[in-house]
């Protein structure tokens, strides 16, 4: 119980974990009480896990209270399919008017798009997001840059930044109605995602596979 104690507190802070390691290599034995391990540990430490793990919950719902959401506006729906465009491209598939339409698409996401205009020195391009059948999920979603609309496809915009070109074919668009468009930043890359996707109820770690509610 000591050891549970001391991790869950170790695991808060960097120093106290560089000392608690230097210790275990010493000793070859870790305990919370060793005499090289001198970082001051909180009263809690002695406390049942049970109660450690409310105190942990509280702290993780206050954080997360904290983090402030991505500004996001409903995408505007430029231009719709017709049926003609859908016979055309051998497309059967069912219309969704543009009223119910409910795609989110974040600020940063709308900025990274018009820079893709700006470099590409078009301002009809944009990225284009379609569902395919894949992944360890049973559905993937690919989005890949396009340098003009489709014949069949939606065309989006944000409403406050312009350019901000997202092509969608309408098949694709009744799976993923209702989700966020994002540009997320990480250690291992930048790219554009599909995420909070109302009719996905599950899916891989990297958020590209997902199975279908």
């Amino acid at each position: 119980m000591a050891v549970t104690s001391a991790l869950t507190w170790l695991s808060r802070s960097s120093q106290c974990w560089r000392q608690a390691t230097s210790a275990y290599l010493s000793t070859l034995a870790f305990h919370p009480h060793i005499p090289m391990l001198r970082c001051r540990m909180p009263s809690y430490v002695s406390l049942p896990p049970r109660r450690i793990n409310r105190l942990a919950g509280t702290r993780i719902r206050l954080l997360s209270s904290q983090v402030p959401p991505i500004p996001a506006s409903r995408a505007v729906v430029q231009k719709s399919p017709t049926p003609q465009e859908l016979e055309e491209a051998e497309m059967e598939a069912d219309l969704i008017p543009e009223d119910e339409v409910q795609l989110m698409l974040t600020d940063r996401a709308a900025q990274q798009l018009k820079s893709i205009s700006s470099r590409e020195g078009n301002s009809h391009a944009a990225i284009r997001i379609s569902v395919e059948s894949g992944g360890c999920h049973g559905f993937q979603y690919k989005i890949e840059l396009a340098t003009q609309r489709g014949a069949g496809d939606y065309h989006l915009i944000h409403p406050g930044v312009q350019p901000s070109n997202l092509y969608i074919d309408p098949i694709s668009l009744s799976m993923i109605n209702g989700s966020t468009v994002d540009f997320a930043t990480e250690l291992i890359g930048s790219s554009f995602r599909v995420v909070d996707n109302p009719h996905a109820k599950g899916g891989c770690g990297c958020g590209v596979s997902w199975e279908m509610k």
